[in-house]
């Protein structure tokens, strides 16, 4: 998500080494705008990490430490939701696949199942180290299997795909070799194409098997990654019903590694909290996350996504509650070369939470030759930074 995300915790520590504040010119000094000169050094100073909608997955496992269980957790982040249950499946896209034969590796049980007639054939032990399902020349699908060449062995009537009695099939992409719970499926994308897209059929608690060690270390307090799994849970029910065709499997929606990304710890997690999620108004909520919200969670779409200071973010272990870099003037020409030489930066809006004023909503970026006015988010994806709560300090350089 959002992302809502966020999750890859491990990296954001391994980046947030700190950098010297030094004699600054704080924007805030100058009315929120700082003047730069023809050649300098522009320190950003920020806090948190992502969009800072809804719970902050620093903030979660800073609440865990301080005694609040699940269930405290989620009614801190997401206040006004109340709580529901889901089940049933997920279709996730695999982006991994970017091939349009679908080929998985020879197991014990491996069938062919028809989504049409929801009929299973029973593959034959005839020594194949992989099957496959390819389109032929009418646009059917066509089974065959390798073992010192591709053999056909039959057409099947599509959508079909493989499934192995409950068991992790073995997809083989390009990339290399990913294994997964449920059925794998080749899929046209619209009526008609000969191209197939992957799509892997599973129950919802064996798809958060496959996300929540992917957003959250597993090794967390247990109040913290069974949060994360009610989070998640309620944000993939949320996605089904607005979504027409599958959800993906990157940070556009949640991070999705399927059987070999999961672990014990984050499993045990998930069925401590076994279909339970966040609704409102009856259905499941839009429970967006991030990684840290930097001491103030920030307004979203939803009445439950909330703007309040956020007590838990700023503990020991959190490594981008505060944080800084440095970098020169040029980098702001590059972004807009159509400002010339960069001459001030002049904050324009913020949403009034928090030091400075909270996180910047509009800011205009001013050259010799032009200004351009952008939004925080649009100025933090251009410059690459982990939110935009954030100042600016400007010093000279040689």
């Amino acid at each position: 998500m959002w992302s809502h995300r966020s999750a890859r915790l491990a990296a954001v520590a391994a980046c947030a080494a700190a950098l010297t504040w030094g004699s600054l010119s704080p924007a805030t000094a100058a009315g929120d705008s700082s003047r730069v000169p023809p050649r300098a050094w522009i320190t950003i100073k920020g806090h948190g990490y992502g969009h800072g909608h809804g719970m902050s997955q620093y903030g979660a496992e800073g609440a865990a430490r301080r005694g609040l269980n699940f269930r405290q957790i989620a009614a801190f982040y997401y206040r006004g939701t109340r709580w529901g249950t889901a089940g049933g499946r997920m279709r996730v896209r695999i982006s991994a696949d970017i091939s349009d034969d679908l080929v998985v590796k020879a197991r014990a049980g491996l069938r062919v199942r028809h989504s049409g007639t929801r009929k299973i054939l029973e593959l034959p032990r005839n020594g194949a180290s992989r099957w496959r399902i390819t389109v032929d020349r009418t646009g059917g699908d066509r089974v065959s299997y390798l073992t010192d060449r591709w053999h056909d062995w039959r057409g099947v009537r599509g959508p079909a795909g493989f499934t192995a009695s409950g068991a992790p099939v073995a997809l083989v992409t390009p990339s290399g070799t990913r294994t997964y719970r449920g059925r794998l499926m080749a899929v046209a994308p619209s009526r008609g194409s000969r191209a197939r897209n992957t799509i892997n059929v599973v129950s919802l608690e064996g798809y958060l098997k496959g996300v929540v060690p992917l957003e959250m270390p597993a090794s967390w307090s247990k109040a913290a990654v069974r949060a994360q799994a009610v989070a998640a849970r309620t944000y993939a029910a949320y996605e089904r019903a607005h979504r027409s065709g599958p959800i993906c499997d990157t940070t556009s929606c949640q991070v999705y590694g399927g059987r070999a990304a999961e672990h014990r710890d984050s499993n045990a997690a998930i069925l401590a909290t076994r279909e339970l999620v966040l609704t409102h108004r009856g259905v499941p909520a839009f429970t967006q996350f991030s990684s840290s919200s930097g001491g103030w969670t920030s307004a979203g779409s939803m009445p439950y996504l909330k703007a309040r200071k956020d007590p838990y973010d700023g503990w020991a272990g959190n490594p981008v509650h505060t944080w800084r870099i440095r970098v020169k003037d040029t980098l702001f020409e590059s972004r807009w070369p159509s400002i010339g030489n960069l001459r001030r930066i002049a904050v324009r809006q913020r949403d009034g939470n928090g030091q400075w004023g909270g996180r910047i909503r509009s800011i205009a970026i001013i050259g010799g030759r032009g200004r351009v006015v952008v939004s925080g988010d649009t100025l933090r994806s251009a410059l690459g930074l982990r939110s935009t709560w954030l100042t600016f300090g400007v010093t000279r350089r040689g």
